[in-house]
């Protein structure tokens, strides 16, 4: 049966996946950039797999791409922009051909037309509950699992819901101190979850929750 999974977010020793003030120059927020100590595990584990390589941060980094024929995210996650589009010209942060090559439902109250990228990559924007896009993006996945690709307010929704079955975090050892605590809010949502998976590398610990 397919699954829904969360994979490779990363949190600091004090929770956090993003730190405050989002925005185009500092995605990540303040003091949290793309290649630090924060995120420097993924940037280095994508590079590795890319050229052949192998190795614990390697391993839990192509996971998250095994058998996934659609992915979900949130508006954050989707690009810096808040609010009403001020136009459509921002068509996300990976360039023309995004590395997802599926269906992406992105979660916003702004609500735009389907955006058609090279590779195979469709962003559909939508206001629907949880549920429905889940389902969706169930039928564009043909049979295959669901990613909740991010950032913590969406994986926070699913979770609520009860609707994850797995979810990795990579843990680095830094603290950021403020901005968005992943696990947060959650009231009895993470009921019924257990750590299948603790394994250390030398540049974060990979923690793995299923559901019972």
């Amino acid at each position: 049966m397919p699954k829904v999974r969360v994979h490779n977010v990363t949190i600091s020793l004090d929770g956090f996946a993003a730190g405050a003030n989002q925005r185009l120059d500092a995605p990540f927020g303040d003091g949290v950039g793309w290649g630090d100590d924060l995120h420097s595990w993924f940037v280095s584990a994508a590079a590795d797999s890319a050229a052949g390589k192998t190795g614990i941060d390697v391993d839990y980094f192509t996971r998250g791409d095994q058998n996934v024929g659609a992915t979900i995210m949130g508006r954050n996650m989707f690009g810096p922009q808040r609010g009403p589009w001020e136009d459509e010209s921002w068509r996300g942060w990976w360039g023309e051909n995004p590395p997802y090559h599926h269906d992406v439902f992105v979660h916003t109250h702004h609500l735009r037309p389907t955006l058609e990228m090279a590779g195979g990559t469709a962003f559909h924007f939508t206001d629907e509950p949880v549920e429905t896009v889940l389902q969706r993006a169930f039928d564009a996945a043909g049979g295959k699992d669901v990613r909740i690709g991010g950032g913590a307010a969406v994986v926070q929704q699913y979770l609520r819901a009860r609707l994850i079955d797995e979810l990795h975090l990579a843990i680095a050892p830094m603290l950021v101190g403020h901005g968005e605590r992943l696990l947060d809010n959650l009231g009895d949502g993470i009921d019924g979850y257990e750590v299948s998976e603790m394994v250390g590398s030398p540049t974060v610990t990979h923690a793995v929750l299923i559901r019972r």
